[in-house]
């Protein structure tokens, strides 16, 4: 039996502050990503989610701002 392989998740404030990006970036991004792809919903006591990522969701960010700076040169 596969069970998830997730045990951490990262929020996207500290993302950006890892790579060194701004969180409006980043949160402009993800629109390009899926659950599949390591975007988290992580939900509280509040009516608004946190935005976190796997390790997964943070090589995938990595290459669609790699992408996008390519395309913006």
């Amino acid at each position: 039996m596969q069970r998830n392989k997730v045990y951490a998740v990262m929020s996207l404030a500290r993302v950006a502050r890892d790579l060194g990006e701004s969180e409006d970036l980043l949160d402009e991004i993800t629109d390009q990503m899926d659950t599949e792809d390591g975007l988290i919903w992580v939900y509280g006591t509040d009516e608004h989610p946190v935005m976190a990522f796997s390790d997964d969701g943070i090589e995938c960010l990595r290459e669609l701002i790699a992408e996008r700076r390519r395309e913006q040169n």
